[in-house]
Protein backbone atom coordinates (compact mmCIF):
# COMPACT_ATOMS: atom_id res chain seq x y z
CA UNK A 1 0.00 0.00 0.00
CA UNK A 2 1.03 3.44 -0.59
CA UNK A 3 2.11 5.66 2.06
CA UNK A 4 0.39 8.77 2.59
CA UNK A 5 1.14 11.96 0.82
CA UNK A 6 3.91 14.02 2.77
CA UNK A 7 2.69 17.00 4.83
CA UNK A 8 4.34 20.71 4.17
CA UNK A 9 6.39 19.92 7.45
CA UNK A 10 7.82 16.83 5.82
CA UNK A 11 8.69 18.08 2.54
CA UNK A 12 10.82 20.95 4.74
CA UNK A 13 12.70 17.92 6.11
CA UNK A 14 12.99 16.25 2.64
CA UNK A 15 14.56 19.01 1.45
CA UNK A 16 17.25 19.38 4.31
CA UNK A 17 18.02 15.98 4.42
CA UNK A 18 18.74 16.46 0.82
CA UNK A 19 21.06 19.48 1.28
CA UNK A 20 22.62 17.11 3.88
CA UNK A 21 23.30 14.90 1.91
CA UNK A 22 24.96 16.34 -0.69
CA UNK A 23 26.96 18.89 1.38
CA UNK A 24 28.28 15.45 3.48
CA UNK A 25 29.20 13.61 -0.31
CA UNK A 26 31.46 16.94 -1.32
CA UNK A 27 32.68 18.09 1.73
CA UNK A 28 36.14 16.31 0.77
CA UNK A 29 36.29 17.54 -2.50
CA UNK A 30 37.73 19.98 -4.81
CA UNK A 31 35.75 21.45 -7.76
CA UNK A 32 38.70 19.09 -9.53
CA UNK A 33 37.69 15.86 -7.87
CA UNK A 34 34.16 16.68 -7.93
CA UNK A 35 34.38 17.08 -11.69
CA UNK A 36 36.23 13.86 -11.91
CA UNK A 37 33.68 12.00 -9.50
CA UNK A 38 30.81 10.17 -11.21
CA UNK A 39 29.04 8.63 -8.29
CA UNK A 40 29.06 11.85 -6.36
CA UNK A 41 27.72 14.20 -9.04
CA UNK A 42 24.97 11.17 -9.71
CA UNK A 43 24.19 11.20 -5.78
CA UNK A 44 24.19 15.03 -6.00
CA UNK A 45 22.29 15.44 -9.05
CA UNK A 46 19.57 12.81 -7.61
CA UNK A 47 18.89 14.96 -4.19
CA UNK A 48 18.66 18.28 -6.27
CA UNK A 49 15.51 16.27 -8.02
CA UNK A 50 14.73 15.75 -4.34
CA UNK A 51 14.90 19.41 -3.30
CA UNK A 52 13.18 20.82 -6.35
CA UNK A 53 9.93 17.90 -6.03
CA UNK A 54 9.91 18.38 -2.57
CA UNK A 55 9.82 22.30 -2.53
CA UNK A 56 7.18 22.66 -5.43
CA UNK A 57 4.89 19.95 -2.98
CA UNK A 58 5.12 22.66 0.28
CA UNK A 59 2.00 24.71 0.53
CA UNK A 60 2.61 28.00 -1.52
CA UNK A 61 0.97 29.71 1.22
CA UNK A 62 3.81 28.89 3.62
CA UNK A 63 7.05 29.84 1.05
CA UNK A 64 4.73 32.84 -0.25
CA UNK A 65 5.69 34.20 3.33
CA UNK A 66 9.45 34.21 2.55
CA UNK A 67 11.75 36.50 0.32
CA UNK A 68 13.56 33.88 -2.11
CA UNK A 69 13.02 32.85 -5.66
CA UNK A 70 11.21 29.65 -5.17
CA UNK A 71 10.58 29.13 -8.78
CA UNK A 72 14.39 28.71 -9.37
CA UNK A 73 14.69 25.81 -7.02
CA UNK A 74 11.92 24.08 -9.25
CA UNK A 75 13.09 25.27 -12.12
CA UNK A 76 16.62 23.61 -11.20
CA UNK A 77 14.85 20.54 -10.85
CA UNK A 78 12.81 20.16 -14.11
CA UNK A 79 16.39 21.60 -15.78
CA UNK A 80 18.51 18.42 -14.58
CA UNK A 81 15.62 15.91 -15.51
CA UNK A 82 14.54 17.45 -18.59
CA UNK A 83 17.55 19.29 -20.16
CA UNK A 84 19.70 16.56 -18.21
CA UNK A 85 22.41 16.31 -21.59
CA UNK A 86 23.01 20.26 -21.09
CA UNK A 87 23.53 20.17 -17.35
CA UNK A 88 27.05 21.72 -16.66
CA UNK A 89 28.82 20.01 -13.62
CA UNK A 90 30.61 23.23 -12.53
CA UNK A 91 27.22 24.87 -12.47
CA UNK A 92 25.79 22.16 -10.06
CA UNK A 93 29.19 22.25 -7.64
CA UNK A 94 28.87 26.41 -7.85
CA UNK A 95 25.12 26.11 -6.77
CA UNK A 96 26.14 23.59 -4.11
CA UNK A 97 29.24 25.61 -2.53
CA UNK A 98 27.40 28.86 -3.38
CA UNK A 99 23.52 28.65 -3.15
CA UNK A 100 22.63 25.40 -0.74
CA UNK A 101 24.26 27.28 2.15
CA UNK A 102 21.35 29.59 1.64
CA UNK A 103 18.81 27.70 1.01
CA UNK A 104 18.93 25.19 4.01
CA UNK A 105 18.79 28.52 6.03
CA UNK A 106 15.94 29.30 4.65
CA UNK A 107 14.46 25.58 5.16
CA UNK A 108 15.33 25.80 8.34
CA UNK A 109 14.11 28.86 9.26
CA UNK A 110 10.51 27.98 8.39
CA UNK A 111 10.22 25.04 9.63
CA UNK A 112 11.11 26.74 12.97
CA UNK A 113 8.80 29.50 12.16
CA UNK A 114 5.84 27.70 10.37
CA UNK A 115 5.96 24.19 12.48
Amino acid sequence: MKPGKPTSKERLEHVIQAIDSIQLYCQKHSVDSFLADAKTIDACLYQYTIIGEATASIDSSVLEKYDYPWYKVKSFRNFILHEYHAVEMRVIWDTTTEILPGLKEMMEEILTKEF
